[in-house]
This record gives structure tokens, sequence and C-alpha cells, in this order.
């Protein structure tokens, strides 16, 4: 049985680790993704196309769109009614999911540098980092983690739909670049959902002194008796 300490997952090389190991990720699923890129590469316009019209279908999610955006010094739209995926602002947006889409099939999975890329996608959006150095003069960019998660579940599905019926593949092959994009796109929702909801052995180990508040001592015990009380319950089942 492999020990892992729950604080140690805070730091990211040792969490893609134990994702790594728990999902199965390896250098074989890497392979499929490669070699996917020639499948996916083509279909990268109309994946994001389809992407943006899911977006604007909700005004919950097309709504964070409407603002002018950092970098862009084209004609803003006005409102709701002006979005649609040919509007210049769009575009404008539409290359960092194009970008993301062609890392994801060929990126050197080996490479530390990689998760730090996917790991920067999450905290970009949190809207309390700018995660990439060329969105740290720019407005904060939040996105509730709720439309992350299921955007990526979207983007998955047309993933699999793509593979599952393109005419050039043998079953064996659209296996594993399936099973290879289920497992790094759950890999990747993981390390939106990091910076939206903290685990609480994480955030014990974070918890630093200089931190500390009047109320620490207070906060501290209500903490010791929440996982008291946990324990107990558990141990009494």
């Amino acid at each position: 049985m492999q020990h892992i300490d729950p604080a140690s997952l805070a730091d990211l090389s040792t969490r893609v680790q134990y994702l790594r190991d728990f999902i199965g990720f390896t250098e074989k699923d890497a392979e499929a993704l490669h070699a996917a890129a020639p499948v996916v590469a083509p279909l990268v316009p109309v994946i994001v196309d389809t992407v943006y019209d899911k977006l604007f279908k909700f005004d919950v999610t097309a709504q964070s769109f409407v603002p002018r955006q950092t970098g862009y010094t084209g004609e803003a739209p006005v409102s709701l009614k002006d979005l649609n995926v040919e509007h210049p602002q769009i575009k404008f947006r539409k290359d960092f999911l194009s970008r993301y889409l062609v890392k994801l099939v060929t990126m050197d999975y080996e490479k530390f540098e990689s998760w730090e890329y996917l790991d920067k996608v999450g905290i970009m959006h949190t809207g309390t980092t700018p995660g990439f150095l060329h969105r740290a003069k720019k407005p904060a960019l939040r996105v509730e983690y709720i439309h992350c998660a299921i955007l990526l579940g979207y983007v998955e599905d047309i993933l699999v739909d793509a593979v599952l019926n393109h005419p050039d593949l043998d079953l064996a092959t659209k296996t594993a670049v399936i099973r290879a994009a289920n497992k790094i796109i759950w890999i990747q929702n993981d390390l939106f959902a990091r910076h939206y909801v903290k685990d609480s052995a994480i955030a014990l180990k974070t918890f630093t002194v200089d931190k500390l508040t009047a109320n620490a001592g207070a906060i501290i015990l209500i903490a010791i008796g929440a996982f008291a009380s946990r324990f107990l319950s558990t141990w009494h089942r």
C-alpha cells in the first residue's frame, strides 16, 4: 500500500504524481494523445466554435464576454445580443482555447513544465492571481468552478465523439486515445478544483503563523473540535 500524506498534496509535483498513479496516466497515454494530434489539430477550429456556441446559450456564461478584453483594441460588444463566434473580440478570445487544445495532444507529459501549464490554466480563472506572465498586469479573470468543470466535460464529449466517428482509426487506436483523453481531462479538472476547493489537511499545512489574527486560537479550537467530531463519528460506526 502506497503511503500518501494528505498535506503533501498541496505541492503540485506530489499532487500530479498521485493523480497520475491513481488514474493510471502513463507514457502510453501520452503517446496515444500525441498520435491523436493529426486527428485533433484539423478539428480545433470546429471544436472552438462549438464550445463558444455552447457558452453563448446561457447568459451566466456569456456575460463574461461582453466587457472589453485586455489587449483587444477593436470594437467591443455592447450587450449579450452582440455576441457570436464571428465577433472580433470573441475571435481574440478563441485563440487561447485553440492553443490549449493543441497543447493537450502535443505536450511532453514527462516534463514538469507541462503540468505547471495545466495548473496555471486553473489558476488564471480564479481571479486571485494571473497564473501566466502575460496576464500579470491585466484585470482579474474570475470564472466560477461550476462553469469550468462542466465545460471540461463538454470538451471531452466533443473529443470522444470526434475520435469514435473518425473513419481512419482502428478500434484499438480509438480506445487508447479516448482513455488517454479521459484521464488528462480529469487531471485537468482537479488542477482547476485545487484552486477553488480547499481540503482540510492541505489548508492546515498552508495556515502559517503570520496569517493568525486575534481570534486565531478560537478558530484553531473549532477546527480541532470538528476533526475530533468527525473522527469519533467514523470510529463508532
